[in-house]
């Protein structure tokens, strides 16, 4: 592996591990960190397909007040660069490798946090003293240290040699790994419970009871639901914008917030 490529992956790592905490450009994500990946180590497809499944089991971790979900930056980069590269791991397999990443980014960023509380305290201390560049200072030092937090494991993992990785996981015993697809596909059906939970309203549903009636037309691929899905939104905008008279504002448009909170 060149060194272009492994410092490519380390940007990837970095940007990935900062994001995990903006969320401004989604590069945490594990469809657009895997594709990365797998363009830095030219395979873009398995990047991209690898990403999109397992997407479908992250998508529904997050972090709920105190509680800390498990890391989808480390799993996505350190799960990516053995599907894509010299490894070749499958996507099933790579998927039972991503769920232990991820708990071992979870452990990571709980120490972390309790690091970056320090620097709080460092900040406020600066206030008092009439520094107050020092708060600057520390959130971009608690924003470094994010991205460390995925670039130096990664960096590490990325030190292995191929042929050990490959032994290791053909080591393991075939109930692990078969377990360990199996819970990952119990997560993708939680992760989906948990959208259709916070989507599901009477306008919604028998938009989703059609995309699962196209979803069984085996002649119809991703990109072809995809614009179907995309054309009945615009339908749905231009259908609702005709329907609705223009408000004149004020408790109209508190009692239309009402009705569809009372939908939810």
């Amino acid at each position: 592996m060149s060194i272009g490529i492994v410092l490519g992956i380390l940007l990837v790592a970095f940007l990935a591990g900062m994001d995990g905490i903006l969320d401004e450009w989604e590069f945490q994500q594990p469809l657009v960190a895997c594709t990365l990946v797998g363009l830095m180590m030219g395979d873009l497809t398995a990047g991209i397909v690898f990403g999109g499944s397992l997407q479908m089991i992250t998508i529904g971790w997050m972090n709920i007040g105190a509680s800390v979900a498990p890391d989808t930056a480390l799993a996505s980069v350190v799960a990516a660069i053995w599907v894509c590269g010299p490894v070749q791991l499958s996507v099933p397999e790579g998927l039972a490798i991503a769920v232990p990443l991820a708990l071992l980014g979870q452990g990571f960023t709980m120490v972390l946090r309790r690091v970056v509380t320090r620097l709080v305290k460092v900040a406020e201390n600066g206030v008092e003293n009439g520094h107050l560049s020092r708060v600057t200072q520390m959130h971009l030092a608690s924003l470094l240290l994010q991205g460390l937090r995925v670039m130096i494991p990664t960096g590490l993992f990325l030190l292995i040699p191929a042929a050990w990785v490959t032994s290791a996981f053909n080591a393991l015993p075939v109930v692990l790994t078969m377990g360990l697809a199996i819970a990952g596909g119990f997560i993708a059906v939680v992760g989906y419970a948990i959208v259709i939970n916070m989507m599901a309203t009477k306008q919604l549903w028998p938009f989703f009871a059609l995309g699962v009636a196209l979803a069984a037309v085996k002649a119809l691929n991703m990109v072809a639901l995809g614009i179907i899905g995309l054309a009945l939104a615009i339908i749905y905008v231009q259908l609702s914008n005709r329907q609705q008279p223009p408000s004149a504002g004020g408790d109209d448009d508190l009692d239309d917030l009402d009705r569809e909170l009372e939908d939810l």
